[in-house]
């Protein structure tokens, strides 16, 4: 998430990390697939990749795909989201931070995927959309990925009504030189239809 006020700080006040981790917990233990973000990136992904988890929370994502081989960076601007990472897995990397100010951060470049899950670009701060895709474009390697995924209506968003199309959102991702490479309705790759409420979305950074 990021933050010069942006929606998350908005709904939660900063204090959501305890809460959030305990919900992802109750489904695991009722036999539901927490892992579906994880397992739709790792299946992109040579062995022992380089992944930006942006507005990666209580860091259940980074964590699954560290279990699976990959070298993960959190980052979140939700410092008791970060708490619960920590917490949970203190050998890895989690940064304090907003995407609208990812390059503040002196994170080395050559990431093979930066993943934005969980609603973080319809949860951003107003107008700081296309500097975050931007942010987020520059730190991947030639060929690398941005993986995002968003509800595209109240159904699929902590919020009353959306704020983000996915023209716009294509449009921002154009201007930071990304390519639409694949679009999916889930995260299990169901295939993405005209009105469905939440796309999974890969776009691509050229190879040269």
């Amino acid at each position: 998430m990021t933050g010069q006020r942006d929606r998350w700080a908005e709904l939660t006040g900063g204090q959501a990390g305890e809460a959030y981790a305990q919900r992802f917990a109750r489904l695991a233990e009722s036999g539901h697939d927490i892992h579906g973000e994880a397992t739709f990136c790792a299946a992109l992904l040579k062995p022992a990749a380089r992944i930006l988890d942006a507005g990666c929370g209580t860091g259940r994502i980074a964590i699954r795909l560290a279990e699976l081989g990959h070298h993960c960076t959190g980052v979140d601007v939700d410092p008791s989201m970060l708490a619960i990472a920590r917490r949970d897995a203190p050998t890895e990397e989690w940064l304090l931070g907003d995407l609208a100010r990812l390059d503040a951060l002196g994170l080395n470049p050559g990431f093979d995927l930066a993943l934005a899950a969980g609603n973080v670009i319809p949860l951003l701060a107003l107008g700081t959309e296309s500097t975050v895709v931007r942010q987020l474009a520059a730190v991947l390697r030639p060929g690398g990925l941005l993986v995002t995924g968003m509800g595209l209506d109240a159904a699929h968003l902590p919020l009353p009504e959306p704020t983000v199309t996915l023209t716009q959102f294509d449009h921002w991702c154009t201007q930071a030189g990304l390519t639409l490479r694949q679009r999916c309705a889930t995260w299990s790759g169901d295939p993405y239809y005209e009105g469905c409420g939440y796309a999974v979305s890969v776009h691509s950074r050229p190879t040269t």
